[in-house]
């Protein structure tokens, strides 16, 4: 019975991260690329591992297997943000089919903000005068 789980596991982990390199090829922005390849990769990882830590039975394997787990989980969403934040800051494309880019408007407020001398709660700065 374990075996039948382990392979269903394995299986599913291995699809999950085919699905994920497909996405980064096929997408058409970084943004959608990031997106692709944090989710599947990270679902298809989980299911690797938890397949590996049922195949290998023990304890000291488990252990191993969910620090891995703990490590990618933390890591992965992280690095995510950072490279869809540095991306948007640094002007990188939106694909022409994206509908909403929220941060444009905030980008938008903000440098109107700064180029009146007003400060974030709407008063005056004091390099202002």
């Amino acid at each position: 019975m374990t075996d039948f789980v382990t392979a269903f596991l394995w299986l599913s982990g291995s699809v999950f991260t085919l699905l994920a390199a497909v996405g980064v090829l096929r997408m058409p922005d970084v943004f959608t690329r990031m997106q692709a390849s944090t989710k599947a990769s990270t679902l298809g990882l989980g299911c690797l591992l938890t397949g590996a830590a049922l195949q290998m039975g023990d304890l000291a394997s488990f252990i191993r297997v969910a620090s891995i787990g703990a490590f990618v989980l933390l890591t992965t969403p992280v690095a995510g943000h950072v490279i869809a934040r540095a991306s948007y800051y640094a002007d990188v494309p939106l694909w022409k089919g994206t509908v909403l880019d929220e941060r444009r408007h905030a980008k938008a407020r903000l440098q109107h903000d700064e180029s009146s001398g007003r400060d974030d709660l709407g008063g005056r700065s004091e390099g202002s005068d």
